[in-house]
């Protein structure tokens, strides 16, 4: 026969078990609250001006991350896909009916795009040009149809497409929140807890913060109805190569114009 253990230990188990059977046979949270920051890294007890400070330095300090989602700007809408780090980035971008696909290693940038995009680009259609210009404007954009582009650092073209290829400074617009913050509770985002920070109670932005590990942003609600972007994969390498000379077209210091 076993015995009973005795003393503290004795009544500590005792309380242990009625405690479960009230919790299994009421539904009720148990003996004394639960506390939601137990097991995590300790944010979710802070103000929500030092939540963001943490999360933005976790974020800096990271080596890669994959940011997905959409983004309003300007009127238009983008839809991103990315994964970036702190020596480039690739992945796709779209905005109304065209997808291009972007990769930049260290400086080099390169557009890869459907003939469409080239016809287009200029923002004209190739029909609109005419005659023989129209149809050497169409001969061109076929060459490149599915090709890499490679974008000079002197074209307009760089600082339009680079910043989505840019960890910090994509981070930096997306990152904020307006006016002043405060904390909304706990919540569970792709199976992790986190701890919500917002603007002006949700009408500047909300971010939910992970509670576990790093203080990495999941999930940010940008704004005014301004995209909601998922940050996932931090920390998490992957592969940056510049594609192969038969993938690629160089037009050297210009883009052609169309």
């Amino acid at each position: 026969m076993t015995a009973f253990p005795q003393g503290r230990s004795h009544r500590a188990a005792l309380i242990s078990a009625m405690c479960a059977l009230v919790v299994t046979g009421t539904g009720l949270t148990g003996c004394g609250a639960e506390d939601p920051n137990a097991g995590t890294n300790g944010v979710g007890k802070l103000p929500a001006d030092e939540i963001q400070a943490r999360t933005n330095k976790a974020a800096r300090g990271a080596n890669a991350v994959h940011l997905s989602g959409s983004v309003v700007s300007n009127g238009r809408t983008y839809k991103l896909d990315m994964r970036l780090k702190a020596d480039g980035g690739t992945g796709s971008v779209t905005t109304q009916d065209t997808t291009f696909r972007l990769l930049r290693v260290g400086e080099h940038l390169f557009l890869k795009a459907d003939a469409g995009f080239w016809a287009d680009e200029d923002g004209k259609g190739a029909e609109d040009s005419g005659g023989k210009d129209s149809d050497a404007d169409a001969e061109a954009a076929e060459k490149l149809d599915g090709k890499y582009v490679k974008v000079p650092q002197g074209d307009p073209a760089y600082q339009r497409f680079t910043g989505f290829t840019d960890k910090d400074v994509l981070l930096d617009g997306l990152l904020t929140l307006h006016g002043t913050l405060a904390t909304d509770g706990h919540h569970e985002r792709f199976g992790i807890r986190t701890i919500r920070i917002t603007g002006d109670k949700g009408s500047g932005g909300t971010l939910d913060v992970s509670l576990e590990g790093k203080p990495y942003p999941l999930l940010l609600a940008r704004a005014g109805n301004a995209g909601t972007i998922r940050l996932t994969d931090w920390g998490k390498d992957f592969p940056l190569e510049e594609p192969a000379k038969n993938e690629m077209v160089d037009y050297g210091q210009q883009l052609p114009e169309s």
